[in-house]
């Protein structure tokens, strides 16, 4: 797994991550939005959702895929707390997301993320691992 941090952008919020693969840099981005969603350890494993996303380039597959997860939590109402990418390419990502349904006795949430944005997101290759910068709308 790989490792991100937060960062301050005016009126939004940003992350960037580091990790060792491709499909690990898509997984913590998940995780690391989720971070300030909600507490994970509220969150059971109860079931799971299959997800597929697919955009032109790197930067809008990991942009469509963090909005794809937005859209799972508000939309379908199911609070995902693990994320496993089954297959990333330039275009095409294909993952199972473990989570369970909203239960607003257990999920307080922190922060309302509009979207994941385009705004300066740059999915780039960096020594032996992959890094990108990304900014939310809040």
């Amino acid at each position: 797994m790989g490792e991100f941090e937060v960062t301050d952008h005016t009126a939004d919020v940003g992350i960037v991550v580091r990790a060792a693969t491709l499909r690990d840099l898509f997984e913590t981005a998940a995780e690391a939005m989720f971070s300030f969603l909600i507490d994970p350890l509220t969150v059971e494993n109860r079931a799971w959702r299959e997800r597929r996303v697919d955009a032109d380039d790197r930067e809008g597959l990991l942009v469509a895929w963090l909005n794809d997860l937005l859209v799972l939590l508000n939309g379908e109402e199911f609070v995902p707390r693990l994320f496993v990418v089954d297959e990333v390419s330039e275009q095409r990502l294909r993952a199972t997301v473990h989570g369970e349904p909203v239960d607003p006795a257990r999920h307080h949430f922190r922060h309302d993320v509009k979207a994941a944005t385009h705004h300066g997101v740059d999915v780039r290759r960096e020594g032996d691992g992959w890094t990108v910068r990304i900014i939310f709308d809040v």
